[in-house]
């Protein structure tokens, strides 16, 4: 078993220095509990900068709780959490947001009674700034066009699909260094699910790094470079993605089950 957490990337300063850089995200003997339940038991991985790591399990395994974790809407127990090597441990929410980290949530993460163009307006200006609205409206509908179609339309009349299109929009014109993508499959129709991933294959192409959350095992295996799968809260497997199959073959094994595809 490959233990993601030692993988780093070779860059070259501005100086023409090697140096390493460090990883996107570092979740460091995590725990983490919603009252008197426990939910997380010493959780370490590592998500390498500029990569994919899928994040696996069954139903209640952890995953979203990780998600709520390192996004800072759930503070952990015990354990630290570095992102692009910075301490952001015990941050609210919206200052892990500035640091770097974007999360798309399981719920959509959109305004139900603004339009479309005034949820992606409301992003840009805060990510890039007032002057950068236009071009990045632009390539927001470019990007998905079926939002371009119903700029004037409020947010929480859309599908659920395109709800999630939304929300990927306003990541995808502003990378940011990580983004942590929850969900975003589930319910949807196989045609929208391809352009959700076809929008998380462009935002790391420009060069942020993903922590993919999904029950589809061979979806996000196939989008991955590595894979974290979590068993009762705590980490079964870490490693690259093409051992991690059989590894949550192994794991759902064990109780009788089968990973679902």
């Amino acid at each position: 078993m490959t233990d993601s957490t030692s993988r780093s990337t070779t860059t070259v300063s501005e100086a023409g220095t090697p140096g390493i850089e460090p990883p996107a995200l570092e979740v460091d003997h995590i725990s983490a509990a919603y009252g008197p339940y426990r939910a997380l038991f010493d959780v370490t991985f590592a998500v390498p900068a500029r990569s994919i790591t899928a994040l696996l399990g069954s139903n209640g395994a952890g995953k979203s709780t990780v998600a709520r974790v390192v996004s800072g809407l759930l503070p952990s127990t015990h354990g630290a959490i570095r992102l692009s090597g910075h301490d952001v441990t015990g941050r609210p929410a919206f200052k892990i947001a500035r640091a770097g980290m974007a999360h798309v949530p399981e719920g959509r993460g959109i305004f139900a009674n603004l339009t479309v163009e005034e949820n992606l307006v409301m992003a840009f200006r805060q990510r890039a700034g007032r002057r950068q609205v236009p071009e990045s409206l632009d390539r927001a509908y470019q990007a998905f066009p079926v939002l371009g179609e119903r700029r004037k339309q409020a947010g929480g009349t859309l599908s659920g699909g395109q709800q999630r299109l939304l929300s990927l929009a306003k990541v995808l014109v502003v990378p940011p260094h990580l983004l942590v993508a929850d969900e975003l499959s589930l319910g949807l129709a196989p045609v929208v699910i391809e352009a959700v991933y076809r929008g998380l294959r462009e935002i790391n192409q420009a060069g942020t790094a993903l922590l993919v959350v999904e029950q589809q095992v061979d979806r996000a295996l196939d989008l991955a470079t590595d894979a974290v799968i979590l068993e009762h809260g705590t980490v079964a497997f870490a490693g690259p993605a093409h051992l991690a199959l059989a590894a949550m073959e192994e794991v759902l094994a064990s109780r009788g089950g089968r990973p679902p595809r």
